[in-house]
């Protein structure tokens, strides 16, 4: 799941500036496919003068903390990818208003994760896929765990 975690000035948003920001976010996850329901935002106010930038107060200022377990990013390649695209989609929320804002993400080891009590099927698994389509955590087999594509012939070198 990526867990977006805003901070922001009192009153910079309102409900459906929220809303809008938590679905463009959302449908760049679901494009990768994860499930929606893993995407989770937070939005948190500050009231003024409570956010100081290099020890003084910054009223105009936004902070993103990311936290994702669904998915790992392999290289600093697509790390820099990831991070300038995430940069594009808030644009119109921050840069486009005026405001200052920073961005982190944190990555959570996939197996220290559940959903209604339940793990997280693997990337790309016949389970992962039923999620994405339900949009909900469900239970399971062993089976479904394996890739939708999966193909088990001896000797096939040319997947």
């Amino acid at each position: 799941m990526p867990l977006w975690k805003v901070y922001h000035p009192a009153g910079a948003y309102s409900a459906e500036d929220k809303k809008g920001l938590a679905k463009r976010v959302t449908e760049v996850y679901a494009s990768i496919p994860i499930p929606k329901f893993y995407v989770v935002f937070v939005f948190e106010e500050m009231a003024k003068d409570s956010c100081f930038v290099g020890g003084e107060p910054h009223n105009k200022f936004v902070r993103f903390k990311v936290d994702q377990i669904a998915r790992t990013l392999p290289g600093p390649v697509i790390r820099e990818w990831w991070t300038r695209t995430l940069d594009d989609v808030i644009a119109p929320y921050v840069k486009d208003r005026g405001y200052d804002w920073e961005i982190s993400i944190d990555e959570t080891p996939f197996d220290l994760w559940s959903l209604q009590g339940e793990l997280a099927p693997p990337f790309e698994s016949v389970a992962e896929k039923r999620w994405v389509k339900e949009n909900k955590a469900s239970p399971y087999t062993l089976g479904e765990k394996l890739p939708v594509n999966l193909i088990l012939a001896p000797g096939l070198a040319d997947r």
